[in-house]
């Protein structure tokens, strides 16, 4: 049978265009669903991708905060920081690729670099030999460190060499002048970054600053990519911290404690001086004190401030506190008559001095100024126990000083309800309690004030970045005793110079009042008893306006203690500063008071 050949044609047409349609739909099927994964992973980036390959691009670099210099009183720097950069490498990033690409600034090209040239341009910025540079930039290591303490100027024009897995990190380095002039007062940093000891311990978060970050994208390559991600978040430097010492003076008082130490073969000395108009604290200076820049090389004993840390038995300086009581109790006066006899005995308890004599007429002045603990013990009898107590803790016993300093002591003053039949009276004269030297200098020094009690300062003044000073303000003062018997305890003071047995104290052109004190130091073992003595002495300059505090201590001389004297180590380091505030001499007369009844 034939064929129908146009009903053929007809069937085979609408077949082809089905499955024609048939093809479109689903290649436009695909299209819409890669389309869609696209539109989703780069549009949307639900599953967080995108994020997630610039996180990996992401590298963030730290800012070092420039930590804030350590001034003293004049703006001298006592210690400050250096800015510099460590460069370093990821050796394992295109270290086979023989060429890379730099972005030029100027043009906003990238041109193709030769691994050599790269490595050449950095030996010769970083000042090394080339194949020294090769070797650092080739191996396996993730970290390297090709350079250290780069300036930030070279680090800025190593930076724009673009070498593939070179980077650079801030490093802050910490600088100390002087080396040892105030070390244990500036204290030092660890691992180079926390305050240690010292003012850069108790200032730390003052002087640290806040750091600050870079961050920026690096291409498979190794390198930044251009006009890409860039935050820069500034780092905020530290402050200043500006203290009241005088590094001439310091350096000046550090030397002569020292010499004073070796010369009697003792343990430790150290030398306060202070300001009785403002109580700023000119110098503290301690025998073998630590190089901030290295102080490992002295022993963790020598690394504190010994005249804050060390609390001792004064001994006989405390009986400038008994004649002030007395006094301004109305239970003495400088010229009173006591007839002191060689040995005292008082409820069952037994006193001698120093020094042999027979009964004895003498005044109040005579008492104090040739350390007498028979007629101290006399005199201080007087009071109740609760006044001896009370005139201690006005005098600021039992109160640290709290100067910004670590490990400030507070001693020991116990309560009179705690006193033995013995501690009651040896208070009077500076056995059975415990201070320390800026504790004696304190009180001393509202004595010198006529009366009126300012708290020690050593911290100035705060200065920001900007160069803005805020000044510390002095803490509460307070009168101790009036003006009255403030200045008839100067008195008695200054005739222990002119006519008491400290005669070694005076300085030529100015008036002078000091008092010594020794006393038994406690064994160094923590057995009972004592193993030694302690040696003060503790003045002040000029008599008719006293203006400056010194006070000279020395623990565990050797030799024969009442043949050791602290009064030209006093006379030097006062006459030192008298001159260098140009204090003027004194005018007035002398004062003069008689020691002995006649």
């Amino acid at each position: 049978m034939a064929q129908n050949p146009g009903k053929s044609n007809k069937t085979k047409v609408p077949v082809a265009r089905k499955r024609l349609r048939l093809g479109l739909g689903i290649m436009l099927t695909l299209l819409l669903v890669v389309g869609g994964k696209l539109f989703m992973v780069q549009g949307l980036d639900v599953g967080g991708m995108a994020e997630a390959a610039l996180a990996k691009r992401l590298t963030p670099m730290v800012l070092p905060a420039q930590r804030g210099k350590i001034l003293d009183a004049n703006g001298a720097v006592l210690a400050s920081s250096i800015i510099a950069y460590n460069i370093v490498v990821d050796q394992t990033v295109n270290t086979n690729t023989a060429t890379f690409h730099r972005y030029d600034d100027a043009t906003g090209k990238l041109n193709e670099i030769s691994r050599d040239q790269g490595i050449t341009e950095l030996a010769g910025l970083l000042g090394m030999d080339v194949n020294q540079v090769r070797a650092s930039l080739t191996g396996e290591k993730k970290y390297f460190v090709v350079a250290k303490d780069i300036k930030p100027e070279l680090e800025d024009r190593i930076s724009k060499l673009y070498i593939p897995g070179l980077s650079s990190e801030g490093v802050s380095k910490r600088v100390y002048p002087n080396g040892s002039v105030a070390g244990g007062v500036i204290g030092f940093l660890q691992d180079g970054t926390t305050g240690q000891a010292g003012i850069e311990q108790t200032q730390d978060q003052i002087l640290r600053g806040t750091a600050g970050k870079r961050v920026f994208e690096i291409g498979a390559d190794g390198l930044r990519i251009p006009v890409a991600t860039d935050e820069l978040t500034p780092a905020v430097d530290g402050s200043d911290v500006k203290l009241t010492l005088n590094t001439d003076i310091q350096y000046f008082a550090q030397q002569a404690i020292q010499s004073q130490v070796n010369k009697l073969n003792a343990e430790w000395g150290s030398i306060v001086v202070m300001d009785t108009k403002t109580g700023n604290l000119v110098a503290m200076a301690d025998t073998n004190a630590p190089d901030p820049n290295d102080p490992g090389k002295v022993d963790a004993k020598d690394r504190g401030v010994r005249s804050v840390t060390a609390a001792y038995e004064p001994g006989s300086v405390e009986k400038m506190i008994t004649a002030a009581a007395v006094i301004q109790e109305g239970k003495s006066s400088p010229l009173d008559h006591f007839t002191v006899p060689p040995a005292l005995t008082i409820d069952g308890q037994t006193f001698t001095d120093a020094f042999e004599h027979g009964t004895e007429e003498r005044t109040l002045a005579g008492i104090v100024g040739w350390s007498m603990n028979t007629g101290t013990v006399m005199a201080g009898s007087r009071l109740t126990k609760e006044q001896r107590y009370n005139w201690l803790k006005n005098f600021g016993i039992g109160e640290q000083p709290d100067i910004g300093l670590p490990g400030e002591a507070t001693g020991i003053l116990a309560t009179p309800d705690k006193w033995d039949d013995r501690q009651q009276y040896t208070v009077l004269f500076g056995q059975g309690v415990s201070q320390s030297t800026l504790q004696t200098v304190r009180a001393y020094q509202s004595i010198a004030n006529d009366g009126l009690m300012l708290q020690p300062r050593l911290i100035d003044s705060y200065i920001n970045p900007k160069g803005e000073e805020q000044k510390v303000p002095a803490k509460d003062s307070r009168q101790v005793v009036s003006k009255e018997t403030a200045q008839q305890v100067r008195d008695i003071l200054e005739s222990a110079v002119t006519e008491g047995e400290i005669k070694d104290a005076g300085i030529d052109g100015y008036r002078v009042g000091a008092k010594t004190g020794t006393s038994e130091a406690p064994r160094e073992d923590g057995l009972p008893g004592f193993d030694g003595y302690t040696a003060s002495m503790v003045g002040m300059a000029p008599m008719d306006n006293p203006r400056f505090i010194v006070q000279v201590v020395v623990q565990r001389p050797k030799g024969n203690i009442y043949g050791i004297t602290n009064g030209p180590v006093f006379r030097s380091v006062m006459s030192q500063v008298l001159r260098a505030y140009n204090v003027a001499p004194s005018t007035g007369t002398a004062a003069h008071l008689p020691q002995f009844v006649k």
